[in-house]
């Protein structure tokens, strides 16, 4: 019995540990992102680097192919995110931030045909901005 709890708390430390090191990677990526085109906003390569990035996420990429996402559809959830969403607070950045996130992601490309506006509220609402 005893070889069962401990088998079962290392287990889910692993899993804990796992998690956390996902998303710091996740945060130090973004905030890679949000400094490196600080002046360069509307670039496509950081189009092309947020997609390739979340293309190799075991969770984000899920999602992409749930949702039959492309690199277009992130630019244009990208340029409706910049209307509204062009500010930063702290190391969030809606426009970036929003892509690195699984919920946010998931939401975004289910309401791609939602109005900017709407889009933007809802993750800022989501980060706490």
């Amino acid at each position: 019995m005893n070889y069962i709890l401990i088998f079962f708390l290392i287990f889910i430390t692993v899993i804990f540990v796992l998690g956390i090191r996902r998303a710091h990677v996740m945060s130090k990526k973004s905030v890679e992102l949000i400094n490196k085109y600080e002046y360069n906003k509307n670039s496509h390569e950081l189009i092309e680097e947020i997609f390739e990035f979340i293309s190799k996420d075991f969770l984000l990429s899920r999602i992409l192919k749930k949702n039959n996402a492309s690199l277009e559809d992130i630019s244009k959830l990208h340029s409706k995110l910049m209307e509204w969403g062009d500010f930063r607070k702290y190391n969030r950045y809606v426009p970036i931030t929003s892509f690195f996130n699984a919920s946010a992601l998931d939401y975004l490309l289910k309401h791609k045909a939602d109005n900017s506006k709407t889009l933007t509220e809802k993750m800022m609402n989501h980060f706490h901005i």
